[in-house]
């Protein structure tokens, strides 16, 4: 049963990237984008959004495909500068991961939110979006909507 929940996860991401719709670049070097961002971050006195996902993961397209469009994608632009990380089959950019508490713990795809500074803000270590694909466009907004406020307010 492993094996074949491999093989349709290989399958999945082989059909994704032959129509080009990679959402993580699992050849980018994370630490690299991670740094580029923080320092953009910096500039523009923003949090971060860090999001650690992979392209077999249903979930993970899901909250991609929710956060491109609308009122997400706009909130998005405004409120944070915005990585994406790839996990792999949770074996890759591991170290990013435990950097910040190990937020994929309880499922992909995760988020972490940084202050400029890259100090942690929020880290979805309880899987809250582990189950994106069954989230509203309406839920997804709502949650980044909270999320981006707890750095208003100092938390």
């Amino acid at each position: 049963m492993k094996k074949l929940l491999i093989l349709l996860s290989l399958l999945l991401a082989s059909a994704a990237a032959l129509a080009g719709d990679l959402q993580y670049d699992e050849q980018a070097d994370a630490k690299a984008a991670l740094s580029r961002t923080l320092d953009a971050a910096k500039q523009n006195h923003q949090p971060v959004l860090l999001i650690l996902g992979a392209n077999w993961c249903p979930d993970c397209r899901a909250l991609d495909e929710a956060l491109k469009k609308g009122k997400s994608a706009e909130l998005l632009a405004r409120e944070f500068k915005v990585v994406k990380v790839d996990v792999g089959n949770f074996d890759h950019n591991l170290d990013i991961d435990a950097e910040y508490g190990h937020p994929i713990g309880k499922g992909i795809p995760a988020a972490v939110v940084l202050s400029p500074d890259n100090q942690v803000i929020y880290a979805t270590r309880a899987g809250e979006l582990a189950d994106a694909r069954r989230m509203s466009e309406t839920g997804v907004y709502e949650f980044f909507e909270r999320v981006s406020r707890l750095d208003r307010v100092g938390q």
